[in-house]
């Protein structure tokens, strides 16, 4: 698929005509006239390069990099500098704020198509080194979705989260659903129903879960990701305060793949506090409408109170309705009080798709701007693990 740019420059010459040009050379184009505009396109489009000016009315290209910088949706994304400032002063400022290279106006075309092919090839090679460095122990990361409510779509989510990541690394990865009785993910991959977690959560005592009989409940089809599936009987949810089956549950889980994805439910849960400490990264799933960001502010609060650290909480932005009335995802971040690490646009037709073919989009749909959305995503997972821990 080819590369996807976007170019932030308010003057509509150098749009029509950088773009043309490289939409000529096989690239797919974005065009925003002003700094605020570029910023909502970037943290929203995830492109795989930005093309940015410095004199804009709104917002300088500089204070521009910065955001871009300071968002991890962006923070790795290449951004070229492409402005008719020439003095050394301007470059040095312009690498000082973090963008990758320094083009001045006008150039030669062929030295522009040049530059964005090397910037381009050098993101693949460092995207490729991340996801080969080897863990630091032998415990795998896990990673934990939650709703601020119900009906956010967590557990599609947390599928092609999974999905995607064992198809990028070819390593197991293993997908779960904790609350019992409320499983969804049989329907969504075509599995036979499945008391796999129902099983564990009944015996009699932790010692009772063995790795053996953990493997044993996992279900798999074809060579995709193994899921821990819950059972679709709501008499089930009585075991919901099984704290002590959840954490072995967790713990033998984190020995068998070297991600697992926890589909934690909405809001908390009587096991979410056990679970916390063998969450590597948790994840909030919210919607753009103003009652939903109080709610997802109130759960990170809880969140933090229980002991998660902050700097493992994020948030990721599922809008599921077309709507002109949504704020943009920078007014959601300031609300929030934190940056927004993924933002998905409205596809209602494509999940339902996705739904019906019972493949994950990042499969089924590899090329549409959700599966590019959930692969930035991917991509922010891939950098977390490799940090020390």
């Amino acid at each position: 698929m080819s590369a996807r740019i976007l170019i932030i420059d308010d003057d509509l010459d150098t749009l029509r005509l950088v773009g043309l040009m490289l939409q000529r050379q096989g690239y797919q184009i974005s065009a925003a006239t002003n700094a605020q505009q570029g910023l909502d396109k970037a943290f929203d489009e995830d492109p795989d390069l930005i093309l940015l000016d410095v004199m804009m009315p709104d917002i300088d290209g500089y204070e521009t990099a910065r955001r871009l910088r300071a968002n991890p949706s962006t923070k790795e994304t290449p951004i070229l500098m492409f402005t008719a400032k020439s003095q050394a002063s301007d470059r040095t400022r312009g690498f000082e704020v973090g963008v990758n290279d320094y083009l001045s106006k006008p150039t030669h075309p062929s030295e522009l198509q040049a530059r964005v092919k090397a910037l381009l090839e050098q993101a693949g090679k460092e995207k490729n080194d991340r996801a080969a460095m080897p863990k630091s122990d032998n415990r795998g990361f896990v990673v934990g979705l939650i709703g601020a409510r119900g009906g956010l779509g967590t557990t599609t989510i947390a599928l092609n989260l999974a999905a995607g990541l064992q198809a990028r690394l070819r390593s197991d990865v293993i997908l779960a659903e904790t609350l019992p009785g409320r499983g969804a993910l049989a329907l969504e991959l075509g599995l036979d129903a499945s008391y796999g977690l129902t099983d564990l959560l009944s015996r009699t005592k932790p010692a009772d879960i063995t790795p053996g009989s953990v493997r044993a409940a996992l279900q798999q089809r074809s060579s995709s990701v193994k899921v821990l599936l819950a059972s679709d009987r709501p008499r089930d949810m009585n075991l919901i305060g099984q704290n002590a089956n959840y954490r072995t549950i967790v713990s033998t889980l984190s020995e068998l793949a070297r991600f697992v994805i926890l589909d934690l439910g909405a809001s908390l849960q009587p096991f979410t506090q056990a679970l916390l400490p063998y969450c590597d990264e948790l994840f909030v799933v919210l919607e753009g409408n103003p009652n939903a960001v109080v709610t997802a502010k109130a759960l990170i609060e809880d969140l933090q109170a229980f002991g998660a650290p902050d700097q493992n909480i994020h948030a990721i932005l599922n809008n599921r309705i077309l709507s002109d009335s949504l704020p943009l995802t920078s007014q959601v971040q300031e609300k929030l009080g934190r940056a927004i690490v993924a933002a998905l646009s409205p596809a209602p037709d494509l999940f339902l798709q996705a739904t019906r073919l019972q493949s994950p989009i990042v499969l089924s749909q590899a090329g549409s701007l959700t599966a590019r959305q959930f692969n930035k995503l991917i991509d922010f997972i891939i950098e977390r693990e490799a940090l020390p821990r």
